[in-house]
């Protein structure tokens, strides 16, 4: 398996997993589930698309970047979508 794609599976997985354990409901949860559901599956099925990881991953930043507990795993996801390359916002 292609090292980028495993390492996005690897972060998207343990932010999944951090998320499921924070105890504190908040009103964009469903969206940062959802989209992590959608990360996962795109590494599942190969080398995902850039503009979609792209816009999952703000999509799931502003739903869990006021969570300071989510915070080094959400770095770890950023991280990996980064190495995909591809235009970046800015």
């Amino acid at each position: 398996m292609d090292p980028k794609v495993e390492r996005l599976r690897s972060a998207v997985s343990r932010l999944r997993r951090e998320l499921a354990a924070y105890p504190a409901e908040f009103p964009d949860r469903g969206i940062a589930e959802d989209e992590l559901a959608a990360l996962a599956a795109m590494a599942s099925h190969g080398t995902p698309e850039v503009p979609r990881l792209r816009r999952s991953l703000l999509l799931i930043a502003g739903s869990v970047g006021s969570v300071s507990a989510l915070t080094t795993a959400l770095t770890e996801v950023r991280e990996a979508v980064d190495v995909f390359g591809g235009p970046t916002a800015g």
